[in-house]
């Protein structure tokens, strides 16, 4: 975790590094910007230069300064960007060529056949492609679903491609890793293999690097975490202590068939995908056989090897797609029991896909067509709650084509988005009518939509609730949601450490359990099935302008968001509920909802006989 240090091995053991100078925390505080400048003289490093922090991963606290005048700002920030204390901070060469990844793994002893085996072995090459504008590959792109490029394997010459292998593997040696290591590093313009940053431990979420590569040479997540269990335990001596697990796994001959659906062709594609995909690794690989399928821009069906499941984006896997994987909506019912709809918004939530499924005789997660054709719809569905007697923001759907007739009483400010999206795309807020119609002339031009909901800026508490079941329902404990501004960014919602909720809320009893009560009742009036996530504000007494308490309800979410740290997760987790448990539950709501249509279908048909 010293990066200054681990350079000096590295050097030592004959392995290519970037230069640097090294700043300890001390000369930070007294150091002058032309004290700076003659040290990367000295190490002939020209500007834009690379400030990081010395024991930091993920790119935390790194900066570019692209001119003596950035440095120092850069320097005292990385020194600083853990709050507990001041730390050394590294400026190095901003190094030009290929940026790659290499995950590399150790075999145990009784994998060797003999004393001249290697000791470990690669997986398959990484290349790190930044997004274009960007100095450098930063947290946001490495976490937030979708961003930036990652091909594997990378786009290098056999002999490039071997020796950067070669070096990583030797790198892992010489830090004395142990089972894995990840090495980051730079192929350059003249060919020179340069490490950058090697890692003993390698981030582990769905769509990391590591599963990349290992689908390169045919390996799941469950076979790649087992290995990496298996290894430890068998350079301990414990190997006995390990069950065969995948043995286990495919001896079940009675596993329920499982497509998840995920993709999609609307603003919420990368949201899906990654919550499809790990919908695809929480489910019980015991207890079912998941079989991942893209639906694309043209709302086609496509199933997904490994390979393709781990991409990093929708666009990725849309390149990758070919006619033979290919399937129709209508062979659905002959590769599967249940349907797992892991789609957000557009088809997957307006009940186009939940009206075919039931055309097919499948059962499926979530609410049926009507409820879902409903909740899709913001101002549909605060207006029917309104008939209902529940508390719903005042709000205008205005058309594209009456933008010259907005309503002269508006009271601001106001929020601006979608009636028909979700994850915070396009969502605004205005304090004027300037800002309005500024506000929307950008909408109507970069949304292709053709309205608008101008809804009332609601104050007081923001939650979100999750709910789950059937006619027997479940009102999870709510989350407060924390906005850095007035609106939840979808950074704040999906990039990892960037938004904050608090789970349970900190509210008193009495009003916990009046907003569940108030949620239960609408997801009920809904016509809520299997699971939901509502959106609410909660006001007092004192808050709230009808000077009594209230919970205000924003919108349903009939498909909420089941990506890896999504709120609904840490509802659940509060009432025991792990993230498997809690997928296989909405599983069984699916097949319970689907028996119980069938049955009245039945008697439906023998009344009109």
């Amino acid at each position: 975790m010293n990066k200054a240090v681990q350079k000096i091995f590295l050097q030592k053991n004959g392995i290519d590094v970037a230069r640097d100078i090294v700043l300890t925390s001390n000369q930070i505080k007294k150091l002058k910007l032309e004290q700076i400048l003659e040290k990367l003289e000295k190490q002939k490093i020209n500007f834009p230069v690379i400030i990081k922090p010395v024991h930091e991963g993920s790119s935390f606290g790194i900066n570019v300064a692209l001119c003596k005048e950035e440095l120092l700002s850069a320097i005292k920030s990385a020194s600083s960007c853990d709050p507990r204390f001041e730390q050394e901070v590294l400026v190095e060469e901003k190094l030009e060529g290929m940026e790659f990844v290499c995950a590399c793994l150790q075999r145990n002893r009784l994998q060797r056949n003999d004393s001249n085996d290697s000791e470990w072995f690669s997986l398959s090459l990484t290349e790190v492609v930044p997004e274009e504008k960007s100095g450098f590959y930063d947290y946001v792109q490495k976490y937030m679903p979708g961003r930036a490029k990652k091909i594997t394997p990378a786009r290098c010459s056999n002999k490039d491609y071997e020796k950067i292998i070669s070096t990583c593997i030797k790198a892992s040696e010489a830090l004395e890793f142990s089972t894995i290591s990840r090495i980051d590093g730079f192929l350059t313009k003249d060919g020179r293999v340069v490490i950058i940053d090697p890692n003993s431990l390698t981030g582990m979420a769905p769509a990391t690097f590591l599963f990349h590569q290992a689908a390169e040479i045919g390996m799941s997540h469950t076979q790649l975490i087992n290995y990496l269990i298996e290894t430890e335990l068998k350079n301990y001596g414990l190997s006995g202590l390990m069950k065969n697990s995948e043995k286990e796994i495919e001896n079940n001959k009675n596993k329920k068939r499982i497509v998840v659906l995920l993709g999609g062709n609307n603003s919420e594609r990368e949201i899906s995908l990654e919550s499809g995909r790990n919908i695809c690794y929480k489910l019980s690989p015991y207890k079912y056989e998941v079989i991942p399928v893209f639906v694309d821009n043209k709302k086609e069906l496509y199933k997904l090897s490994q390979k393709l499941l781990i991409q990093n984006s929708t666009q990725e896997i849309s390149e990758l797609l070919t006619n033979e994987i290919k399937i129709k909506w209508s062979q659905l019912s002959n590769i599967c029991d249940f349907v797992f709809i892991a789609l957000h918004g557009g088809i997957g939530e307006n009940g186009s896909v939940q009206g075919t499924l039931q055309m097919l005789g499948l059962p499926y997660n979530g609410s049926d067509v009507f409820t879902s054709g409903l909740c899709i719809d913001k101002y549909k569905t605060c207006e029917f709650l309104k008939i209902h007697g529940f508390a719903v923001p005042k709000s205008n759907l205005i058309l594209k084509s009456e933008l010259n007739k907005l309503p002269k009483d508006l009271n601001f400010p106001l929020i601006v988005k979608p009636h028909d999206d979700g994850c915070s795309f396009f969502v605004a807020k205005v304090n004027n009518q300037e800002e309005l119609i500024l506000t929307l002339d950008k909408y109507f031009k970069d949304s292709n939509k053709d309205s608008v909901l101008i809804e009332e800026f609601i104050s007081g508490i923001e939650l979100t609730v999750g709910v789950f079941g059937n006619e027997e329902i479940t009102v999870l404990p709510p989350s407060k949601v924390l906005a850095n501004k007035d609106i939840l960014s979808i950074e704040e919602k999906f990039l990892p450490g960037a938004g904050e909720n608090l789970t349970p809320a900190p509210l008193a009893k009495n009003v916990i359990k009046l907003i569940q009560d108030i949620i239960g009742k609408s997801y009920k009036t809904l016509g809520c099935k299997g699971y939901a996530r509502i959106d609410c504000f909660y006001q007092s007494a004192k808050e709230s302008p009808t000077k009594k308490e209230r919970v205000i309800i924003l919108e349903v979410n009939t498909l909420p968001g089941m990506t890896p740290a999504t709120c609904i997760f840490h509802q659940a987790a509060e009432i025991g509920l792990r993230p498997m448990e809690f997928i296989d539950k909405i599983v069984e709501l699916g097949t319970e909802e689907h028996k119980i249509l069938n049955v009245n279908n039945e008697i439906e048909t023998v009344v009109k006989r």
